[in-house]
């Protein structure tokens, strides 16, 4: 018992010395605590009929119904279409956005001059910080047919006006592209920072062996940053539900619902535009639990590989 308190006390004590650290923890704490745990309690009504005249009362006092809402999205004429759709533009954004970062990185890497250097990450780094609705204006003006940028140039061309946001073939790699020129920059951060922290000598005796950049850069910049490539692609993956909503509700139109519509639209118009709260619930919960199921799979994969995974 004595060497138990002794251990109390010396963490008491601990904690006495750093209350400042501890204090600076607070506001972050709050947040999670306030933001994202006492929210969850709302998660059971998904499994109740909730109305929006019930108000709070009704997350306590609603009927329960189960996997009612569930089955109703399953079973839903557009349940089918809007899966495909979101798994779609994910796995373009995955094929092609996952490795953009890492090659500028690479590239970034190469560069001696030190001015050019920072002139092309700061560049890079802008449209990070550039709201998603400036973004959102700036393809719509660029890509309109009356007066856009590209159709302007593609007429000089010769080549007839393409409206590249109203046609269902153009839409995704509109998608796409714009949102890997936003985030490229910002993204590769971690990646410079990996390269960062290898050891400049295994460079040096590649130089001395008769190494070119590109074998230095195969057999010793990619798999120094590969853990942390394995990391970033597992969240990718688990993130792969997470089709661009904001971009996606900024940009969409009838047209081209076939190919746009996604999980976090669909529940927008059923849950905040028909006001169908418990219904669009469940279909965020179910979405949530495809997330965690691709999560764990990716881990389980890096770890069947013999790659650290995030746990």
């Amino acid at each position: 018992m004595s060497v138990t308190y002794a251990k109390h006390n010396r963490h008491f004590v601990g904690m006495r010395k750093y209350r400042l650290h501890y204090l600076l923890l607070l506001p972050g704490v709050a947040y999670f605590l306030i933001f994202h745990y006492v929210p969850l309690y709302g998660i059971v009504i998904a499994f109740k009929d909730v109305t929006p005249f019930d108000g709070i009362r009704g997350i306590f006092a609603s009927d329960w119904v189960g996997l009612k809402h569930f089955r109703n999205f399953v079973s839903s004429y557009y349940f089918w279409d809007i899966l495909k759709n979101t798994l779609a533009i994910s796995f373009y954004r995955l094929l092609f956005g996952f490795p953009a970062p890492i090659a500028l990185a690479l590239l970034l890497n190469e560069v001696r001059s030190v001015w050019f250097k920072r002139s092309v990450q700061t560049i890079a780094y802008l449209p990070h910080f550039i709201s998603m609705v400036i973004v959102a204006s700036l393809m719509t003006t660029l890509l309109t047919t009356d007066g856009g940028l590209v159709n302007a140039l593609l007429h000089k061309l010769g080549v007839e006006p393409i409206n590249f946001l109203g046609d269902k073939h153009y839409f995704r790699s509109v998608l796409v592209a714009s949102g890997i020129w936003k985030d490229i920059g910002w993204s590769s951060i971690i990646y410079l920072a990996a390269i960062a922290g290898i050891d400049p000598q295994l460079y040096e005796a590649a130089t001395v062996d008769g190494a070119g950049k590109w074998k230095q850069v195969w057999h010793i910049t990619l798999p120094g940053i590969l853990f942390i490539v394995v990391i970033m692609l597992i969240f990718s993956i688990g993130g792969m539900l997470n089709a661009g909503f904001e971009q996606i509700m900024l940009l969409y139109s009838p047209p081209v619902y076939e190919v746009s519509d996604i999980i976090d639209t669909y529940v927008y118009r059923r849950g905040l535009i028909e006001m169908q709260y418990s219904f669009a619930a469940a279909v965020g919960v179910f979405k949530s639990f495809i997330a965690l199921f691709l999560l764990l799979g990716a881990n389980y994969v890096a770890k069947k590989l013999e790659q650290d995974g995030i746990w």
